[in-house]
């Protein structure tokens, strides 16, 4: 089984990682060729780009400058650890043993616009890049037309044909894996509240529980569909009714 997820806005570089086990993104080399591209807009050109404020603009333009490579324990930190948005509070992944990191490891991939496909071990440096963003890097004018096929190809590589994708990234990040060229076969699972009378996705709600499900999946070793449908955390359940075959309905 692998597991997708979309990246977080926040980010946490002051903590320190609970491991000092580190990997390399598998991405690098085209990681290096956008900050390049990066590198070149003003903080006013960054702003009217993500649509952020002049302070964010600011912030992300020094991050841009000083990115370099080689990542090393020094100058970068684990994904898994500099991620703290909702899904990453789900996951809680400070409080996975190290136990369980290789197996973290293995199942877990971070979808960005900056790296393409992450490891949770791979080592990041601070940045802001939505798979959105229209940013032209030689002849692609936006991240999805880059990135083209590269990461489905490596998802696909290293998964066996028997093997579940579980999608629990965004709409805006999982458009980067053309879904027709997946060789395996994919659930996306639904988080629902009940509220004025009526089931409704809630995005906060939901966003942790995609972390809440990577953790249960973490936690108990789940590798089939059946076992993906026995998540109970934080007052879910399975709606065998609301589902389909690709999607997943848990209510609470």
């Amino acid at each position: 089984m692998k597991i997708i997820i979309s990246p977080a806005k926040s980010l946490d570089f002051e903590t320190k990682a609970p491991t000092s086990l580190h990997t390399t993104p598998q991405f690098l080399e085209q990681s290096t060729k956008l900050n390049k591209k990066l590198k070149t807009l003003s903080r006013k050109k960054l702003s009217e780009l993500m649509k952020i404020s002049d302070d964010l603009a600011s912030l992300n333009y020094e991050r841009n400058q000083s990115w370099e490579t080689p990542f090393t324990a020094n100058n970068a930190k684990q994904a898994i650890f500099s991620f703290t948005g909702e899904v990453y509070r789900g996951i809680n992944a400070t409080t996975i043993s190290e136990e369980k990191l290789p197996v973290l490891q293995d199942k877990l991939r971070i979808l960005s616009g900056l790296y393409g496909l992450l490891k949770p071990l791979d080592l990041i440096q601070p940045y802001r890049l939505e798979m959105g963003t229209k940013l032209k890097v030689g002849r692609a004018d936006n991240l999805y037309r880059f990135w083209g096929d590269d990461l489905v190809k490596s998802l696909n590589e290293e998964m066996s044909d028997d093997e579940l994708l579980v999608n629990l990234a965004s709409a805006e990040y999982f458009k980067a894996l053309p879904k027709k060229k997946l060789k395996v076969p994919m659930i996306t699972p639904v988080f629902k509240d009940f509220k004025n009378g009526q089931y409704k996705i809630i995005m906060t709600f939901a966003k942790k529980a995609r972390g809440l499900m990577v953790r249960y999946i973490i936690d108990n070793d789940v590798e089939t569909l059946e076992e993906l449908k026995g998540f109970n955390v934080d007052g879910y359940g399975f709606s065998e009714e609301m589902s389909t075959d690709t999607e997943l309905v848990f209510t609470r």
